[in-house]
């Protein structure tokens, strides 16, 4: 018996409707031949003739069950991710050259104050035992930031598993915490390059969370920092009256989570369709009570407080402008994860630290060596390659372009010399 594409109807939970070829040649949707010649015999035959088809039917699975709500929510899914904002822009509405350079100055602008509140936090005499403290206080003002933002904009529905932003808070606890406390055991400099190198966890993370491939410019990038790092270190340990083993330890623990985190926030939002607002959130108010249990565990807590409180402009002041600035640069940034990719997100986020150092050096005094400028050359030249090698094809072209207009310039010059001599040797 033949069975035509245009007219079968399929079993489903709501009944029977009528299916074209239309309706699933797009999406990729399974169908067993034999259910469907079971569904057309059933429907071709009215006085159900044949006993054991309808058993047939009820003891198999269903043909095909589409659901035009399931349709719904995927096309709502699509419109939430086409329609990209960021503090309010709306960045879905630009080219991408326009969305990478809008993303990227929001990274330098609000980070850059980051950077400078977070030193100076910690050069208030006494405040280096209470980096989990600041943590905690940034936790929650990222909360309050984000139940406003989601207000304000966005429906109450979460996409991502709580499973998974269990996962996100305890990297990120990890990461801003440890970061914040080893300021306290480090020269700032030497937390910030140590940061900069984060490149090579975020590629050894690339490959065993997403299964992707690095070619050989990525390793000799990924060399460069390595060495570029180690010996900025080892200058930090021989000029720097703040260095602590203790900090290394710790600052290599935040990058090694920091790595991993910028991978599994790319794959849950791309694969759940995330808004950055629910991302923070879920991440920030989940991590905020990991930490709160951890400081009542420890007995720091009353004390942290206690400290703040002689200072409140050193430290609850400085640290509200801190957490404002660096709520809206992980706003800046998860766009440019969601839009660009963890790896080149990575890229801009250390270029902005290498700026953070020179300015570090600027504003605040501390010793120097030259064994810095070396080495930390060594680091951007590290960047400069991965930059390279993720660019590649149209840095090559756009050289191999102005190479070829600079031979073009010498050849039309070497002509106009030729018919200038030419003449004068005609008017000789």
């Amino acid at each position: 018996m033949a069975v035509t594409n245009t007219a079968i109807y399929a079993f489903s939970h709501h009944g029977t409707r009528p299916l074209t070829s239309k309706s699933f040649g797009s999406r990729g949707t399974n169908i067993d031949s034999n259910k469907l010649k079971l569904a057309a015999d059933y429907l071709m035959d009215p006085e159900h003739k044949e006993p054991n088809l309808e058993s047939k039917l009820k003891t198999q699975q269903h043909v095909v069950d589409i659901s035009s709500s399931e349709y719904e929510k995927q096309a709502k899914s699509e419109a939430t991710v086409d329609k990209l904002y960021v503090v309010g822009l709306p960045v879905y509405k630009w080219t991408k050259p326009v969305q990478f350079v809008v993303c990227v100055g929001g990274v330098f602008f609000f980070y850059l104050i980051y950077g400078y509140m977070q030193e100076l936090i910690f050069r208030l005499e006494g405040f280096k035992p209470f980096g989990w403290y600041l943590t905690l206080i940034q936790f929650a003002s990222y909360i309050v930031f984000g139940v406003t933002e989601k207000k304000l904009k966005e429906p109450a529905e979460r996409r991502i598993p709580l499973k998974t932003y269990a996962i996100l808070a305890f990297l990120t606890v990890a990461t801003m915490g440890l970061s914040n406390s080893a300021v306290g055991y480090l020269n700032y400099p030497t937390q910030v390059i140590f940061k900069c190198c984060k490149l090579i966890p975020v590629m050894i993370g690339g490959v065993i969370i997403q299964n992707k491939r690095f070619n050989i410019i990525d390793v000799i990038a990924a060399m460069c920092m390595s060495v570029g790092l180690i010996f900025f270190i080892l200058a930090d340990s021989t000029v720097s009256p703040n260095f602590d083993q203790r900090g290394i330890i710790m600052i290599s623990l935040a990058l090694c989570a920091d790595a991993v985190i910028g991978n599994v926030q790319e794959k849950a939002m791309k694969s759940h369709h995330a808004s950055n607002t629910e991302v923070v959130l879920y991440s920030y108010g989940i991590g905020f009570i990991y930490i709160f249990i951890g400081l009542l565990l420890h007995g720091s807590l009353l004390s942290a407080f206690r400290f703040c409180y002689q200072y409140p402009l050193e430290t609850y002041g400085y640290a509200v402008i801190f957490s404002i600035t660096g709520y809206l640069g992980i706003m800046f940034v998860l766009s440019l994860i969601r839009l660009f990719g963890a790896l080149l997100a990575v890229t801009v986020t250390t270029c902005r630290k290498a700026v953070t150092i020179i300015l570090s050096f600027l504003f605040f005094t501390k010793p120097f060596t030259q064994q810095y400028i070396w080495s930390g050359i060594l680091v951007l030249l590290g960047i400069f390659f991965n930059v390279y090698s993720k660019n590649q094809r149209k840095i090559d072209d756009m050289i191999a372009n102005k190479i070829r207009q600079i031979i073009i310039l010498i050849q039309q010059r070497g002509h106009r010399m030729q018919r200038h001599d030419s003449r004068q040797m005609f008017d000789v």
